[in-house]
């Protein structure tokens, strides 16, 4: 028998859960002392509870099992919510331990008690305060199965310090874990019917069909049945490159998905749900489905996505098609006047074979996907939930799941603030990720959106709440001062140079990149009415349109 902390530690173990992100309190140190009892596993400090959650997602995108985090009371959760709200909707896995009083010291309301459960239960599907140390690695393994679903989910045990330091806790195995069942076959035949059958149609991909084996079954079939492949406006991870088939992602802007949605009489779901308007705006649809599309699914959430595509090739006759692959293209060394633009394109021209880029560049990366698209084979990590502050910490998670892979990490300057923290954790850490920072010093994309949603009477007071020049934020002290090697670009030529020297030396880089907004003035002014104009357009042209905004 051994007390509670470390039996917890042991389990976690025991199912292969060997990294805890951790910004522990008082009520967390006997789990921290039991940290050394179990050398297998290792313990990643964050400066700020976003920043641990954050790294955890980023973890478990990944590493496809959960990293554990751990967090001090319901204040501790609080701080990382952001960033679990978009696990959650990445269904990525994580487990969260939270500290609380000891069980006894609960009645008195102290300056820190709080209902935990109830903060927990906004991003977690499974939420459990255990009552005993007998029953403590019990709990742990049924939040770990939770956890790793299908779906991934946000699990949250909550660990009073009473049951974390008294004796009598053992450690236990994991559960063992029932494969989920493929689509049935009535699904695959009315699917396969569909895809042989008139009419234009899609498949939306989310989730696990954006890895290789998946895309490689369904190139195959699209190429049996002329079908045309989506993806998600944000997936939570997506393998793409030379040598992969190429996907187009749907767009942010609601007008601009529904340009490339039009005409479908069928939209087949893998992995994904039916696309809405990231926002609602005056007198726009949220439901983006065109009116009369026949709307299927062929694996759900819990289903296996693998499985079900094996079936369905069968079932069109497309196992043995030759899918269409994307042809290595690198977009040439960005020459000229320096924007975010020449910044994607250096990512595309630069970037080694196995990256993984971790996206929140939002405006200023509209053009990473074409200039990327025939880089060497990498892995695209997004803002699933929008929640901003996710990109630094997610690529800390990243890069301590892929040690062997450089991680390119893309913020804005604003999002960038939010989790700033993350640096020293990379420093500390010494983690082979470059953080290119996007300094137009404003809230780029909610100049947009103020545009979008007719927000009438703006003025100065209005646009000062998105403007962040004064006082200017300087990142590369910023990033000096938390340890990591920090550099500034105000030309194309600078940042050549300043990425060329990340990418050939070991550890954690920071380039503070100084560009002009992507949208402003007479742009930013004319998109909203040319958006308006999309509906009323010939097809192919509002379809040239929608590639001239966003390619």
């Amino acid at each position: 028998m051994s007390n509670g902390a470390n039996a917890l530690i042991q389990t976690l173990v025991n199912a292969g859960i060997t990294t805890c992100f951790t910004n522990p309190g008082t009520s967390e140190m006997h789990f921290v002392a039991a940290l050394d009892t179990v050398p297998e596993m290792r313990a990643v400090l964050a400066l700020f509870e976003g920043v641990a959650t954050g790294a955890a997602d980023g973890y478990g995108r990944m590493a496809d099992k959960p990293a554990a985090t751990l967090l001090h009371l319901g204040c501790g959760l609080g701080n990382g919510l952001a960033n679990l709200h978009n696990a959650r909707k990445g269904r990525v896995p994580v487990l969260n331990i939270v500290g609380d009083h000891a069980t006894y010291h609960v009645p008195f309301d102290a300056q820190l008690q709080s209902d935990i459960e109830t903060v927990a239960r906004n991003v977690s599907s499974w939420v459990r305060t255990s009552k005993t140390t007998a029953a403590l690695a019990q709990d742990a393994v049924e939040a770990i199965a939770t956890a790793l679903g299908p779906p991934g989910q946000v699990a949250t045990l909550i660990l009073p310090a009473d049951v974390s330091w008294s004796e009598g806790g053992a450690a236990r195995e994991p559960l063992a874990l029932t494969p989920p069942p493929a689509a049935d076959d009535s699904a695959v035949a009315a699917i396969a019917s569909a895809l042989q059958g008139p009419g234009k149609k899609a498949i939306l991909l989310g989730g696990r069909a954006l890895r290789a084996p998946a895309l490689m079954a369904l190139a195959r079939i699209a190429a049996k049945t002329g079908v045309q492949l989506f993806a998600e406006v944000f997936p939570t991870r997506m393998e793409r490159g030379a040598g992969l088939p190429p996907v187009e992602r749907l767009a942010y802007m609601a007008e601009l998905a529904s340009v490339q949605l039009s005409g479908l009489e069928h939209l087949i779901l893998v992995d994904a749900k039916a696309p809405v308007s990231f926002f609602a705006y005056p007198g726009k649809k949220s439901y983006l489905v065109p009116d009369g599309c026949l709307l299927h699914t062929l694996a759900s959430f819990t289903q296996d996505v693998q499985g079900s595509l094996e079936k369905l090739s069968s079932a069109v006759g497309a196992d043995q098609a030759t899918p269409m692959l994307q042809a290595p293209k690198r977009p040439g060394r960005p020459r000229g006047k320096f924007t975010a633009d020449k910044v994607c394109k250096a990512i595309g021209e630069l970037m080694p074979e196995h990256a993984i880029i971790v996206d929140e560049a939002i405006t200023s990366g509209l053009l990473l996907p074409l200039y990327t698209a025939g880089a060497p084979h990498h892995d695209l990590i997004t803002l699933t939930g929008g929640s901003i502050g996710f990109g630094l910490p997610n690529a800390v998670g990243a890069a301590i799941a892929c040690p062997k892979r450089k991680v390119i990490a893309l913020a804005g300057d604003g999002s960038a603030m939010y989790t700033i923290q993350a640096l020293w954790t990379m420093a500390r850490e010494k983690l082979d990720v470059i953080s290119i920072i996007f300094n137009n010093r404003s809230y780029a994309v909610l100049n947009v959106e103020l545009q979008r949603v007719g927000a009438g009477g703006a003025g100065d007071k209005a646009r000062a709440q998105l403007d962040l020049k004064n006082p200017a934020i300087d990142f590369v002290r910023l990033g000096e001062s938390m340890g990591v090697a920090s550099r500034r670009a105000t030309s194309t030529e600078e940042f050549l140079a300043a990425f060329e020297h990340a990418l050939r030396t070991p550890g954690p880089h920071l380039i503070e990149a100084v560009v002009p907004p992507t949208l402003a003035g007479l742009k930013l002014r004319v998109l909203p009415h040319l958006l308006q104009s999309l509906a009323k357009l010939p097809l192919p042209v509002a379809r040239a349109l929608k590639r001239a905004i966003a390619p």
